[in-house]
């Protein structure tokens, strides 16, 4: 397995000329790293103009590996070629560097760049990735590969020190300023030399085909030229490591390489928004830095939150009254590490009397709500204490819990919220405290504890009693002065306090199961007949120019023509007269037209992008990046084979025709409209974004499932599948 790194954007406060100086000071050897034995030059140009620097260096390392495997190996040393380019006209340094010890049984490849700042000139930043393939190695491949690891990172984390160190000795030597590169004098027999330097400059920054022996795959590290990304050509998709360490927490190299290789991949797959940096950051935590696994499971929570529009639960569901008087929980102020802090009565919640009175479906949403806000209050959080703060604190009361919490209806559904949470909300408990547990506890214990990770269960602290009061209690987590009242504090918190629901608001298990099933198949998802003749449209208003619509639709009967159309004027309102120019809307009942039979394409209206066909049981997802404000129209037009002109039609085919059941295609589609500076994922057109089956929702599909599958069974699926 190829191990692979990709560095944050490292940025320094200095000009790139200063940096270079001190970067130079490296070799031929450098105190700072000990394995770091000699250097010798093995080649060298410079231009004549001074422009370029390419300098090719022979690099002897003392690994620092068991004596046995160094004797197995029979080397005591092992020998790298690194290649600078610097091009003092462009201001950037291209570094690199590979392997000539056992080059075939180990391939390592690394590409670092020093580059000017986008933003501001006179700071430089840089940028690192590597890729480490151990073919064989006098079967010892694992135990280098962890060797060849550990070296690499503990060397990265040196990488800036090593610079800093060599700018504070600069200063001490009163060198605080390096002027920058300018062209000589151009005279006749000079313009011959720069000629010959540009082609020089051109060729010294070409990477060696070795480094792409790997071939491409969509975790590369670098462009497909090899070189490292210039991060002057998209900063704003690039991860800065002043900002990791502000905002995400401190990482090991190697845990920011993850987030970063993991966040590429999203860019690159995802149409439309893709989850916060903190979020993705969870859902490595939650699976140890496994990229794989990672990828996996976000990827199934990002098609679950979509399915059910999670994203906008606190801005349009309002919790039912039910709720709002009994669940006994809230949120309260924040514990000693700056975590905000919700406290959950549960001993004194009617727990059977909710279910009952709301359903196992209404519970579970409220619950999902209080996950959203409690994610909202992190990111504030982060932004008051100047820390990362990613995680809230549960403070559970069980003052009260006694067998009627044990009812089987309730259990089931605290079940049902846990595996939810679990697969949707990794790493967001940073703490749980249970308080004044009863002898009953234990049996609710034993239920519930084989649904939690081992990682969660890690973070509970279980008091009996009033065990809580004491050393090593409640006082070491939360301030005095917030500690709720019914506890022995002093704050007043105001948290419901519960009680028995009454048996008045108690529903039907008919009215309950209709309920819920209203509740868990919304989607956002519609469904659209599309009929010969008849079209669906759907009419989007763009007031911003460089909106980003997004689509997501699935051909689940027939073959269908997908279009694009801009117009300065809205369409008028389809016409429920079965004689107008939408009179065919009628069979489906669900199929719109906007586009009026007079409309001329190209004076009325005008396509912007190719018409996509898509064949029945695929899967289309895209987006179109609008140029022009106005009124665009999404249509969706049945496919029909064009007709052979040496043949005439025959009776069956024109009375087939007539039939308009046999001419019928229906589509589920989904719609979006993101503003530009909200669009972190890659802007592909029609063509590059069809496919069997979308990429997410590949991901999260077994490989040996066919492309062409029935989409309608895997609809059905969807909405029929609990989460």
């Amino acid at each position: 397995m190829v191990q692979k790194y990709q560095s944050p954007v490292r940025v320094y406060k200095q000009p790139f000329e200063l940096i270079m100086a001190a970067y130079e000071r490296r070799f031929p050897t450098c105190p700072l790293i000990p394995m770091f034995v000699d250097s010798d030059t093995v080649n060298e140009f410079k231009s004549e103009d001074g422009a370029i620097h390419v300098i090719e260096r022979r690099c002897k390392l003392d690994i620092d590996a068991p004596r046995l495997l160094k004797k197995i190996a029979g080397v005591d040393y092992v020998y790298f070629v690194q290649k600078n380019s610097l091009n003092s006209r462009e201001r950037t340094l291209h570094i690199e560097a590979h392997n000539e010890t056992f080059s075939n049984r180990v391939i390592i490849n690394e590409h670092c760049c020093y580059t000017v700042h986008p933003e501001n000139e006179d700071w430089t930043c840089f940028e690192q990735s590597a890729s480490l393939d151990i073919k064989s190695f006098f079967g010892f491949e694992s135990t280098v590969e962890k060797i060849a690891m550990k070296q690499y990172t503990s060397n990265i984390k040196k990488g800036k020190e090593i610079i800093e160190y060599y700018l504070r000795q600069l200063e001490e030597e009163g060198i605080t300023f390096v002027p920058r590169w300018t062209p000589p004098s151009i005279t006749p027999s000079s313009e011959t030399s720069l000629s010959s330097g540009k082609q020089a400059a051109a060729l010294a920054i070409v990477t060696p085909e070795a480094a792409l022996k790997e071939g491409p795959s969509s975790e590369a590290l670098s462009n497909p030229s090899g070189a490292p990304e210039p991060v002057a050509t998209t900063p704003d998709d690039k991860l800065d490591a002043d900002y990791i360490k502000r905002y995400l927490g401190d990482l090991t190299p190697l845990q920011e390489s993850c987030l970063i290789r993991l966040r590429q991949w999203l860019q690159e797959t995802h149409k439309g928004k893709i989850p916060k940096d903190e979020h993705i950051l969870r859902f490595l935590r939650a699976r140890d830095f496994n990229i794989d696994k990672a990828r996996e499971t976000m990827c199934q929570s990002l098609t679950w939150r979509k399915q059910h529009q999670v994203d906008y639960i606190l801005d349009t569901w309002t919790p039912p009254q039910v709720l709002q008087d009994y669940y006994a929980g809230g949120w309260h102020h924040h514990d000693k590490d700056g975590r905000p802090l919700y406290v959950l009565r549960l001993g004194q919640m009617d727990t059977k009397g909710l279910v009952r009175a709301l359903g196992e479906e209404a519970l579970l949403r409220y619950v999902l709500s209080i996950n959203e806000e409690g994610l909202r209050r992190c990111e504030e959080n982060t932004k008051v204490f100047g820390r990362p703060i990613s995680s809230w604190t549960c403070l559970v009361d069980l003052e009260g819990l006694n067998m009627r919490h044990l009812w089987r209806p309730g259990v089931k559904a605290l079940l049902r919220i846990i595996e939810v949470v679990e697969a949707n909300y990794p790493e967001t408990l940073g703490r749980l405290l249970i308080l004044r547990a009863p002898r009953v506890f234990p049996v609710l214990w034993t239920l519930v504890s084989p649904f939690i990770d081992d990682n969660t269960r890690r973070k509970f602290l279980i008091y009996a009693g009033n065990n809580y009061q004491g050393p090593g209690g409640l006082l070491d987590y939360i301030d005095t002065e917030v500690i709720p009242d019914f506890l022995g504090g002093e704050c007043m918190c105001e948290v419901p306090e519960g009680g028995l629901v009454p048996k008045s608001l108690y529903r039907t298990a008919e009215e309950l199961e209709n309920e819920d099933l209203k509740l868990w198949t919304e989607t956002i998802y519609q469904s659209a007949s599309v009929f010969k003749g008849a079209p669906h449209e759907i009419l989007i208003q763009i007031v911003d120019a460089s909106s980003v619509i997004t689509w997501d639709f699935d051909v689940c009967k027939g073959d269908i023509v997908f279009n694009i159309y801009h117009s300065k004027r809205s369409p008028q309102p389809p016409k429920k007269d079965s004689l107008g120019a939408h009179s065919i809307t009628s069979p489906g009942g669900n199929n719109v037209q906007l586009i009026d039979r007079v409309w001329q394409l190209g004076r009325d209206y005008s396509m912007v992008e190719s018409p996509l066909i898509c064949r029945e049981g695929e899967s289309v997802q895209g987006s179109h990046v609008t140029r022009w404000p106005g009124f665009y129209i999404l249509q969706w037009k049945f496919h029909s084979m064009p007709a052979c002109a040496a043949t005439l039609p025959r009776v069956d085919d024109m009375l087939a025709s007539l039939q308009v059941p046999s001419h019928k295609c229906k589509v589920m589609y989904y719609t979006e409209v993101i503003g530009s500076e909200d669009f972190r994922g890659s802007m592909t057109s029609l063509e590059s974004s069809h496919s069997g089956f979308s990429q997410l929702s590949a991901a999260t599909t077994s490989s040996s499932q066919s492309h062409s599958s029935s989409m309608i069974s895997r609809v059905d699926k969807r909405l029929r599948e609990p989460q």
